[in-house]
């Protein structure tokens, strides 16, 4: 046996698989329920405590007066809707591009798509004076592009044993190299320091007002990739097995991979880079109802915008005295998470 070959991951027994596949729908009820709850919170808490009763009845009077009433309809309802739109669209991503790539390491942060997405925006500030959400959206895409491809093909030619090591490898030192990059030209101009300095964090805090902007983008990728579940079952059998089954494969792998790098580009446009949101919620999915994507991608981006939510929730309340950034309560999460996927011989089917 060749030690440094990848382990090799037996599938679920039949009776297992069908388990998880029937119980996809409740699961999927659940986890929205479970979003509810999460989504009622986030509006709810924050650094000015306001009564259940009065949530609800403000909630139900959207054009009502007085303090609690700006302050939900004009900051937390507006930052939770974001929060979960970006959280949605990163799970949806990071589950794509762990299909496509049939590496369960895979994620829009630890890739380098993000640190991407953040230097072509970083450019577009410093070189074409762009500094609305929108502009942010095309730069972002075309720098999550442009990163997919230069890490798929380091990763890919690789002599590291294995695909899943290349690409990790490959995605972490191309993110590390862009991060450096954005730092320099960041710390040498105060115009886009002072542009960046909030959304290069990765946070809701603050970027309410891209909702509109931003919104049409994320859902049209989520439209786009809910069909995607079928198509991704079968490629996931092999290229020339899902061709016996009528799927022309480049075709399908190109258009789930821009479908994966519209949504990565429409998150970190709206709100900078949050890394291990889409690892985690990919995986909690698989883990919920197995492998079958039909259930897995919705699951997924459920799991994302349940995490995001969460975390900045979370982020509001932890210190005394102001919060913590969501991408900071996402990398507490994601890191230990991340180490134990990675030393794991068992790791969920593809």
């Amino acid at each position: 046996m060749n030690p440094s070959a990848p382990p090799v991951v037996a599938p679920p027994a039949p009776s297992v698989a069908r388990t998880r596949a029937a119980r996809g729908a409740p699961v999927v009820l659940l986890a929205c329920l479970i979003l509810l709850a999460v989504v009622i919170a986030g509006i709810a808490i924050g650094a000015r405590d306001i009564a259940p009763a009065s949530v609800v009845r403000i909630l139900f009077d959207p054009f009502g007066t007085g303090y609690d009433h700006d302050v939900l309809w004009t900051e937390r309802i507006p930052r939770t809707l974001l929060g979960l739109t970006v959280g949605a669209a990163l799970g949806a991503s990071g589950l794509v591009m762990q299909a496509l790539t049939v590496n369960p390491l895979s994620d829009p942060g630890i890739l380098g798509v993000q640190q991407g997405a953040a230097l072509c925006v970083v450019l577009g500030i410093l070189l074409l004076d762009v500094n609305d959400a929108s502009g942010f959206f095309w730069l972002a895409l075309v720098g999550s592009a442009v990163t997919s491809a230069a890490v798929y093909l380091i990763g890919t030619r690789t002599r590291a044993g294995s695909s899943t090591l290349g690409l990790v490898l490959a995605g972490v030192a191309v993110a590390a190299l862009l991060a450096s990059i954005v730092t320099l030209l960041v710390v040498r101009d105060e115009v886009v320091y002072s542009s960046l300095r909030f959304w290069s964090v990765g946070q809701l805090a603050g970027r309410a007002q891209v909702l509109d902007e931003i919104v049409p983008f994320a859902l049209a990728g989520l439209l786009l990739a809910l069909p995607l579940g079928r198509t991704l079952n079968m490629l996931a059998l092999g290229d020339d097995t899902a061709r016996g089954l009528g799927v022309r494969v480049e075709r399908a792998q190109l258009a789930g991979a821009a479908v994966a790098v519209l949504l990565c580009a429409a998150a970190t446009a709206a709100v900078g880079p949050v890394a291990f949101v889409g690892l985690v919620a990919a995986h909690v999915a698989r883990m919920l109802v197995g492998s079958d994507h039909r259930w897995s991608l919705p699951l997924s981006m459920v799991c994302g915008a349940v995490l995001l939510i969460g975390a900045d929730t979370v982020g509001r309340v932890v210190l005394d005295h102001g919060e913590v950034q969501v991408s900071v309560m996402t990398g507490i999460v994601g890191t230990p998470f991340f180490v134990w996927l990675a030393r794991r011989r068992d790791l969920v089917r593809m």
